[in-house]
């Protein structure tokens, strides 16, 4: 049986339908403009792939920038963001 890579995900059996599955990864868009700087974003995100940013908005506050590293898609952000201001999509990437 053709054993899946060692990664940051490790099986105690190699599933059955290890080919068919598909990892995900988020993308997450952040209209500055609209963020208020609350930063329940940054503070509720499971996977940190948020952080609070140096530079202001137009409106003199601090918005998130996203780090897509650890990014699962989950959208946890989009919806915990009062002002509407974060976009989150999933995007299922091929295991090889």
């Amino acid at each position: 049986m053709d054993e899946p890579k060692k990664n940051s995900e490790t099986f105690w059996r190699t599933p059955l339908d290890y080919k068919e599955i598909k990892k995900r990864k988020g993308e997450v868009t952040i209209i500055e403009d609209l963020c208020k700087g609350c930063g329940f974003c940054i503070e509720f995100c499971p996977t940190e792939s948020l952080e609070r940013s140096d530079k202001l908005n137009s409106k003199g506050y601090h918005p998130p920038v996203f780090n897509p590293e650890n990014c699962t898609g989950c959208g946890f952000c989009e919806r915990v963001c009062p002002e509407f201001a974060i976009i989150a999509e999933k995007i299922e990437v091929e295991v090889k």
